[in-house]
């Protein structure tokens, strides 16, 4: 009894570990275009949605319950598994964090858990039905439903827009847009800080603490909700940077479509008990809003980064999970080793971070300067390719091209004597 109480206090301290990564790495979906836009001063807005994601996580256990009782067999799942599906989630967050790429926390714990799953009780311990229903198909779906809706509205409001005062409306467009990236952070604690309750309830059913089929325990709810707010209110900056700026550039019109459309999919999701990933909708929605701006362009070799992320989000958790989870079953020196990596791989990874801070005072900062376009967009992958096989010029060819380029005026030197005027 003593061994599985222990476990069980891990278990619990790494899923309110992993809800803390679920904040700071998901703070982008709430406030990124927010803060992008100069809506809300960064560390304003993190706040603001750390207030807001621990007000959601008292607001419904659907999504909780889902994980708990419908995605995996719980008579076949002990602690171990939980641990182990969590240390592959936990990495995913943080190597995703480190290349400021926002993929999704829920589908990297779905996979992390999974992968633990089967490597210990098999495939047939995990309700095919309810992964393809609940997680697969929403993880299509969320992102063209936010997208297509957001790009909607966008027109839409700009139609409306189009006759009224440039300055009154950009700040209507602006309180808006803070009314609507709050919604979003309620919409978040509402969905995302469910899983680890699920998680953790899961856990306590496997270690005996409670019976099966309950609902999560008030202090489970209030952990949870607590662990994620103080990790948005961190910020995940690196995510925030390629959230507001590395997709598309966002006006207030477009920043207030993009949340509005992100928060109507979240909300609607966690009603019916799906288990959505916030950043696929959020992500669906910004690029939306860019493509519904006329002359608005969407960056897609990020965009493509980023989906490449997404599909492999889920077998690149379930493999690191199935690994600990093997090692775990050596016993408790596995389960040590295990956590040793886990807090040595994490460590690591901040480390290399640091290489290259991103914070509050630079998330705005891009290499790129200005707007992008479709020209430069396009212009990006064909100018590099002219340039590798172009030859340099010759040095006849180089004195002809700066014979026909007026020269720039330059100060006189002190040597240099102004010339006499003749009469």
């Amino acid at each position: 009894m003593e061994g599985i109480s222990l476990i069980l206090a891990i278990v619990v301290v790494t899923a309110l570990a992993f809800d803390f990564t679920n904040g700071f790495h998901d703070t982008a979906n709430a406030m990124a275009t927010t803060i992008s836009t100069g809506a809300l001063r960064p560390k304003v807005a993190v706040a603001m949605s750390a207030v807001l994601n621990l007000v959601g996580a008292f607001l419904s256990v659907e999504v909780a319950n889902t994980i708990s009782k419908g995605l995996v067999d719980e008579s076949g799942i002990r602690p171990e598994v939980i641990f182990a599906a969590l240390v592959g989630a936990i990495l995913w967050n943080l190597a995703t964090w480190l290349v400021g790429l926002p993929s999704s926390s829920s589908h990297a714990l779905m996979g992390g858990l999974i992968g633990a799953t089967i490597a210990s009780a098999g495939v047939g311990a995990v309700h095919g039905d309810v992964l393809v229903t609940k997680v697969l198909i929403p993880a299509i779906a969320a992102p063209l439903v936010a997208g297509i809706a957001a790009m909607l509205a966008t027109r839409l409001t700009y139609r409306l827009g189009r006759k009224a005062d440039g300055k009154a409306a950009e700040k209507g467009y602006r309180a808006g847009q803070i009314a609507s990236a709050g919604l979003v952070s309620l919409a978040h604690g509402t969905n995302d800080a469910q899983k680890t309750m699920g998680v953790i309830t899961l856990a306590l059913v496997a270690g005996g603490a409670v019976a099966p089929d309950s609902d999560p325990p008030m202090w489970v709810i209030l952990s949870a909700g607590i662990a994620i707010a103080l990790g948005t209110y961190l910020g995940g900056w690196r995510i925030i940077r390629t959230m507001g700026k590395g997709l598309t550039d966002l006006q207030p019109q477009q920043g207030f479509a993009a949340q509005t459309s992100a928060a109507t999919v979240i909300l609607a999701s966690s009603h019916l008990g799906f288990s959505l990933s916030t950043t696929h909708s959020v992500s669906g929605a910004v690029m939306g809003a860019g493509l519904g701006r006329k002359g608005g362009v969407v960056r897609w070799s990020t965009a493509t980064r980023m989906f490449v992320a997404w599909g492999l989000t889920l077998p690149a958790a379930a493999l690191v999970a199935a690994l600990a989870e093997y090692v775990t079953g050596f016993g408790d020196w596995g389960t040590a080793l295990v956590a040793v990596f886990l807090v040595a791989s994490s460590a690591y990874i901040w480390k290399m971070s640091r290489r290259e801070v991103v914070d509050h005072t630079n998330v705005n900062d891009t290499d790129d300067t200005g707007p992008v376009t479709g020209a430069e967009e396009s212009a990006g992958v064909v100018t590099a390719a002219i340039a590798a096989v172009t030859p340099p010029p010759t040095a006849a060819a180089a004195e002809e091209l700066v014979a026909t380029v007026p020269a720039q005026a330059e100060p006189a030197s002190p040597d240099t004597k102004a010339p006499q005027a003749t009469v």
